[in-house]
């Protein structure tokens, strides 16, 4: 077994004391700010798995989401019927709202993927690779050079990663997910 498949396995099933070391960096980082950049990837088998090198132009941030049920504001005067519900179902996963809060932190960077680091009661914690397109070095590498093309500026917001693939529902393929694919909107008044 390689490494990395160690590291993995140490991330589904952690011993006593990597528990203890868990809960001790969670609260650490609940006392940080909501976005930051880190020198290297808590979870390198993931990262790397999902296209990081440890080269100029490709960097890891880390994103605190709030846990909560997203809310509508509340009315400041007088009786609003339709305003009764305040909770807001959004049809966006938590990795996508980390996702975009970086990209909008980061304006000159395209992300990348993202993956899972922590959570706890009120929050939870994704680390963001962002590349760097117009980066020398990714522009010369066969495997980030892609990046760099104009059809992929701003693909966090058009949900182009696989969180926003995910969360568009375009996982499922064939019965039952005829109607996912371009789009969801796109086919809302197509005759089938």
């Amino acid at each position: 077994m390689g490494m990395y498949q160690y590291v993995r396995k140490l991330w589904k099933k952690p011993r006593a004391n990597l528990k203890q070391d868990y809960t001790k960096r969670v609260s650490i980082w609940n006392k940080e700010d909501s976005t930051v950049r880190i020198e290297r990837p808590t979870r390198l088998d993931r990262a790397r798995a999902l296209g990081y090198k440890a080269k100029q132009g490709i960097f890891v941030v880390r994103q605190k989401v709030g846990r909560s049920a997203r809310m509508r504001p509340k009315p400041s005067g007088g009786r609003r019927s339709k305003h009764a519900r305040r909770k807001k179902i959004v049809a966006k996963n938590y990795q996508r709202i980390a996702e975009e809060r970086s990209a909008r932190k980061y304006t000159n960077c395209e992300v990348l993927n993202s993956y899972w680091v922590g959570e706890n009661a009120t929050s939870k914690w994704y680390e963001i690779i962002l590349v760097d397109g117009d980066h020398p070095r990714i522009k010369s590498d066969k495997n980030l050079s892609w990046v760099s093309q104009g059809n992929q500026t701003g693909r966090v917001f058009r949900g182009l990663t696989a969180a926003g693939r995910r969360s568009r529902g375009l996982q499922n393929k064939g019965k039952g997910a005829e109607k996912v694919r371009p789009s969801v909107n796109a086919n809302k008044g197509r005759l089938h």
